[in-house]
């Protein structure tokens, strides 16, 4: 009998169906008569009720994950044989949907400011009193209490915005009610009849804050010294036709900053007030045949992050129309139960919404395709299951699940030992003998183990993480999402040995995740950097009794589908962690709602003061550590502490280091310390407000990244870590708040590299032959003066050269990261690094001493740009003498002129003090080198012309060709 159950898994046929015979047709000849006979059970039976195991699925026994694979090898049937008939009946692809899916991003009219400069009316709520606070507080400042807001008679639009996430509050009767009529107040911005026409044309997405100015003085650098504060609206007309009659028309919003209120017609349809989530409105009731108003009105507060959290509708915006009985929002969810290389379980639930009048009879046909490394469907379906017929009630929703096993199935998995494949499910909803809805959604197979000795376990093979935390903004761009820059970023991590990613500390834009599922990079998906207690005085502490629920399960729901999310974050360094068991309760209470929306994955919260005797620790799955792994200041490092309380369960170290550096600034003296606190003199110039790039030091809370490495191979049952940060990223500029930028990137502003790179690569990618040098060796003022010099390599040890003379010979010592001649004496000419592994010569380098600066130099990272108003090249421009050395200490002025279909986009030069504008075609060099980024008009076809010059140096040029829309 349990043979029997066993072919009906892997027939894809539900046990239902085969019982009573509905499912004979969609099984193989070999199995057909198998399939027809009465009283066949489960497949799930065999495995002792797996499938009601309590347990989360990362810690299910190794003998329940290995049964169905063992029974998949006792078939003595070929893998051909175990995919249904009906796959060669092809469905249309999702693309044929009749649903559609419209991006909404051009067309779009901006205004900064409320009408008359009145901002009252249009506020979601009261706010507390806020004074230009303190800038530069130390990051790992304890959290404060919440002010007390005085309401009274206030008339504020949060009644009529609450409603809008009820879909996402678990109790009904915990949902809002939406008040009889209008809010009270005229919105002329929002009015049909208002003429927009004198009101800037923009493209989504779009970040208005990040053209500055840069604001100079004040307490602004925590928030990256650019003003990203105040009201600003959004306008754009949606047109009715006769086609949409009868359809359910949402607005679909991937990110807005912040308190988003969407108007109709003048009448407020809903809102959001996080700036991060994603989120949907559903229009179809507010609009008319015809032409019709939408607007968008955001109104970020001051002081409401520690970083720059950018400014307006800075992701993408869509129209979704469907039929009124359509897969509900981010309405189906795979899973992956069970998985081994023979064989797979893979299973989904549809929602179903039914947005009409009257009751609907719903099928639901659900095929999986593989992709292929582009996302594109490949090939004929590998399985296919129809539900059996169900009712929907009017304004209602039901559920329906399906499964289907899939014989050797190509598995998502980190590379470089795996491969991220994926698969896409399609789902057909029929009413009748109509397709009403097709809906596709992209997953992955693979196995989440979470060992407590060894860390993160995926498809059986143990993936150490090394990982970089990252902040949403990306450099010059400010925080309007490109996905191309994005994925440069990635590319240059991976290049690294990175194959993790921390979202810090908010969802992050939903084609971020796209990438990580294509790169393969594991992620883990953070939603709130507050609870309850403030960071700042207006940040999400204000909203989260009332909007915690809805925005956890939102971020869930949306991602849950992408196969390179490892577990979820429910917080960061909260305030709670201070408050015992009052913090204890709300950690288990989000704990429980991740749970309920996905149990496939643990939940954590990143903690920089909670110790393990304390209360939030054990309402987490896994144990995440922010610096107190290695010990703060001068408090020992508490893995060995955490070890022994929750032997069971996975510690992490989610941020790492907090080392700081300036590229390619190094000040002298060098102390002979292993990791330091930037201080005057000893790290940290305050007068240029720059950071020796030595890489001995970093944070008061951190450490260099070679004591951080030691307290991770000292304590080897830690998961690994997720370094702070990969790049320099807008705001939180430690330890200089007078500048507009963080120091704590292993990669600056602007993309360019830093020594710490090659530490990383050194740690991360030991099989790469490999060896850097610091500093550069041009110091004409040194002559004669001790100037050590450093070295990574994956190496096992080194000899050094100065004009041919060898430095010594040395090995790297137990616990030791870099090789360091600290007594060298300068002189001008070529230091060489020889490094060896096992005896052998591994790899080699050498830096020369640069005359005047003479030239230009320049490079695109990729020469041909799609012309549809996205896609970017990023020019890289060297300095560089006569002989074409680079000059590492030039700070000539470099000028941009593109000629052709194209238009620069940004400049930079990674330079934390820096305040020309982004959009400035101009800008001065920093340590030899400026960035350049440059993008096709939409539509644009043809060669495309960069010149770069500079006063007194020979000029240069790149070639680019746009291909067109």
């Amino acid at each position: 009998m349990a043979l029997h159950s066993a072919l009906v898994a892997l027939t894809n046929i539900k046990p239902a169906e085969a019982k009573n015979g509905t499912g004979a047709s969609s099984c193989v000849p070999v199995v057909a008569l198998i399939c027809a006979t009465n009283g066949l059970l489960r497949a799930t039976d065999i495995l002792g009720g797996y499938v009601k195991h309590p347990r989360p699925s990362w810690t299910r026994p190794l003998a329940v994950r290995l049964a169905l694979p063992l029974l998949a090898a006792l078939l003595v049937i070929p893998p051909a044989l175990l995919l249904p008939a009906a796959a060669a009946a092809q469905e249309a692809p999702a693309s044929q949907s009749p649903r559609q899916r419209i991006a909404f991003n051009d067309g779009w009219r901006f205004h900064l400011g409320d009408p008359d400069g009145n901002s009252a009316p249009y506020l979601y709520d009261v706010r507390p009193d806020v004074k230009k606070s303190a800038d530069g507080k130390v990051a790992d400042a304890m959290p404060e209490e919440a002010a007390r807001i005085a309401r009274a008679g206030a008339t504020v639009l949060k009644p009529w915005i609450l409603p809008t996430g009820n879909p996402f509050i678990r109790d009904p009767s915990k949902r809002h009610a939406r008040p009889d009529g209008d809010p009270p107040i005229d919105a002329p911005f929002a009015r049909a009849d208002f003429n927009d026409s004198a009101w800037r044309a923009v493209r989504l997405p779009h970040d208005w804050a990040i053209e500055g100015p840069f604001l100079t003085t004040g307490p602004y650098g925590g928030m990256g010294r650019l003003k990203t504060w105040g009201p600003a609206w959004y306008r754009n007309k949606i047109t009715v036709t006769q086609a949409d009659q009868g359809k359910s028309i949402f607005l679909d919003v991937d990110g807005a900053m912040a308190y988003a209120s969407v108007w109709v017609n003048g009448r407020l349809a809903g809102g959001w007030p996080y700036g991060y989530n994603s989120f949907r409105i559903d229009l179809t009731r507010w609009l008319k045949p015809g032409t019709n108003q939408l607007a968008i009105r955001l109104d970020n507060p001051p002081e409401s992050a520690r970083w720059y959290p950018g400014a307006g509708l800075y992701r993408n915006v869509w129209l979704t129309k469907t039929a009124p009985l359509h897969v509900g929002q981010w309405g189906v969810r795979v899973t992956t139960p069970q998985v081994s290389a023979q064989a797979a379980r893979v299973a989904w639930q549809v929602t179903l919404d039914n947005d009409g009048a009257a009751p609907a009879d719903a099928e639901v046909t659900t095929q999986l395709y593989a992709l292929d490394d582009k996302g594109r469907i490949t090939g004929a379906a590998v399985a296919s299951m129809t539900s059996p017929r169900a009712a929907v009630a009017a304004g209602a929703s039901t559920t329906l699940a399906g499964e289907a096993t899939l014989a050797n199935p190509r598995l998502w998995g980190p590379p470089p030992h795996q491969k991220p494949h994926r698969y896409t499910a399609v789902t057909t909803v029929r009413q009748g003998d109509r397709i009403v809805d097709r809906y596709e959604t992209p997953f992955g197979i693979r196995e989440l183990r979470f060992d407590p000795d060894r860390g993160l376990v995926v498809n059986g093979e143990h993936v150490p993480i090394r990982g970089v935390n990252n902040h949403h903004d990306l450099g010059a761009l400010g925080a309007a999402f490109n996905a191309r820059a994005a994925e440069r970023q990635l590319e240059m991590l991976v290049e690294m040995g990175a194959n993790a990613l921390r979202m810090s500390h908010n969802p992050p834009d939903p084609q971020l995740l796209e990438l990580t599922d294509r790169m393969g990079i594991v992620v883990m998906d953070e939603v709130f950097d507050s609870w309850q207690r403030k960071k700042t005085p207006l940040d999400f502490h204000l909203i989260f009794p009332d909007w915690h629920e809805q925005d956890l399960r939102a971020m869930i729901r949306r991602d849950r589908n992408h196969p390179s999310i490892v577990m979820w974050s429910v917080g960061n360094e909260v305030g709670e962690q201070y408050t015992g068991e009052d913090g204890a309760a709300i950690g288990r209470e989000l704990v429980r709602i991740a749970h309920e929306e996905d149990g496939t994955r643990p939940a954590t919260t990143a903690m920089n003061y909670a110790k393990a005797d304390m209360p939030l620790p054990g309402t987490m799955d896994v144990i995440s550590l922010n610096y107190q792994g290695t010990g703060i200041r001068t408090l020992p490092g508490q893995f060995p502490a955490f070890r022994a309380k929750f032997p069971d369960k996975v510690i992490l170290h989610t941020e790492s280091a907090s080392a700081l550096s300036s590229r390619g600034e190094y000040q002298f003296p060098v102390p002979g310390v292993l990791s330091a606190a930037v201080r005057p003199g000893a790290g940290g110039d305050p007068k240029t407000q720059q950071v020796s790039s030595y890489e001995l030091f970093a944070a008061d809370f951190g450490s260099s990244a070679d004591r951080a490495f030691a307290s991770l191979d000292q304590n080897p049952y830690t998961a690994g870590e997720f370094v702070w940060t990969g790049f320099d990223y807008l705001g939180e500029p430690t330890p200089y708040y007078g500048a507009r930028s963080s120091y704590s990137g292993i990669i600056d502003l602007a993309g360019f590299k830093k020594d710490r790179f090659y530490a990383y690569q050194a740690r991360w990618r030991p099989e790469l032959p490999m060896v850097h040098i610091l500093p550069h060796w041009t110091w004409p003022e040194r002559v004669g003066e001790v100037t050590p010099v450093h070295v990574f390599t994956s190496g096992d040890e080194a000899e050094l050269f100065v004009n041919g003379k060898s430095q010594g010979r040395q090995k790297k010592a137990p616990y030791a990261y870099r090789l360091r001649w600290d007594f060298v004496t300068y002189e001008p000419g070529t230091i060489e690094v020889v490094a060896y592994k096992d005896g052998k010569e591994w790899a080699r380098s050498s830096v020369k001493t640069a005359r005047a600066p003479a030239a230009l130099q320049a490079s695109a990272d990729h020469t041909s740009i799609a012309g549809d108003g996205r896609d970017l090249s990023f020019i890289t421009v060297k300095i560089v003498d006569e002989a074409g050395l680079p000059a590492p200490r030039a700070n000539n002025r470099v000028r941009f002129t593109v000629e052709g279909p194209a238009e620069l986009v940004a400049t930079d030069n990674g330079d934390a003090t820096s305040f020309t504008s982004f959009q400035s075609p101009e800008r001065t060099a920093f340590n030899g080198l400026v960035l350049g980024i440059v993008r096709a008009k939409l539509g644009a076809k043809g060669p495309i012309t960069v010149r770069v010059t500079a006063d007194g140096l020979q000029a240069t040029t790149v070639a680019l060709r746009a291909q067109g829309g």
